[in-house]
């Protein structure tokens, strides 16, 4: 699931993205659904092609979100870029119960008017995005990317405190950093972000699946077997490594 952040981020740029060593997952499907449903050309030909210039659908439905709710990650891309969000809850309106409510905090806190109508989340704002100093009252890594992928296109710098620094966070800020935007810290507890007005296009290779390959690491060790791992990164394994050595 956290290797789509870089799906959702490609909402930000003007110009055609490619995305490399993107593995076969069911969630990577519904990602590329889902951005195809808002406009986006999508093509996967080995790499993932993803043009958003056309997008001109803000919504994500529920009978996509409800098989993937990172989905959220689509919602703050979508009002910093084009002014306007909705993302479905999956189970309505329930807010206080949902992590979710992070990526809201963090969206208000930039300048979007925040709605919940009908089990949608509503975000929108007038003009662009405004950079904000955010202490996150818990780590997250969705609210992270959310708040960082928005700040962005942000007019001004975004600090975001006590931020998550999961390899993911650094894949997607360098993500970012290729298309354009001008981003420190990530990593860290603290990440800076100066915003640009606009996003363009470029060639990522995103790291490789910790969890798919966690899942044969620990495959082998449960079978006493052995197992070749190919174009893994060890040191975003550490915890892994650690339990099945």
């Amino acid at each position: 699931m956290l290797l789509c952040l870089s799906f959702f981020a490609a909402l930000l740029a003007e110009e055609p993205v490619e995305i490399q060593n993107v593995p076969k997952l069911k969630d990577v499907d519904t990602s590329m659904k889902l951005l195809s449903q808002l406009g986006a050309k999508v093509e996967r030909n080995g790499s993932v092609h993803i043009d958003a210039r056309d997008v001109n659908v803000f919504c994500a439905p529920y009978d996509l979100v409800k098989t993937m709710r990172a989905s959220i990650w689509a919602l703050g891309p979508l009002v910093a870029r084009f002014g306007q969000g909705q993302v479905s809850l999956p189970g309505g309106c329930t807010i206080g119960a949902r992590p979710v409510d992070l990526h809201i905090s963090g969206l208000e806190q930039l300048g979007a008017t925040i709605k919940l109508e009908e089990g949608y989340v509503k975000a929108s704002v007038d003009g662009r995005l405004k950079g904000a100093h955010i202490v996150m009252d818990k780590v997250s890594v969705g609210a992270t990317v959310t708040i960082m992928c928005a700040a962005t296109l942000a007019e001004g710098t975004t600090i975001i405190e006590n931020a998550a620094r999961e390899p993911e966070i650094v894949d997607t800020a360098n993500f970012l950093i290729t298309l354009g935007a001008k981003i420190s810290g990530q990593g860290t507890d603290r990440i800076v972000i100066e915003g640009v007005e606009r996003l363009g296009g470029g060639v990522y290779r995103v790291l490789p699946d910790r969890i798919e390959t966690g899942t044969f690491l620990v495959a082998a060790a449960i079978s006493r077997g052995k197992i070749i791992c190919r174009n893994a990164q060890p040191d975003t394994l550490d915890a892994v490594l650690g339990e099945t050595a």
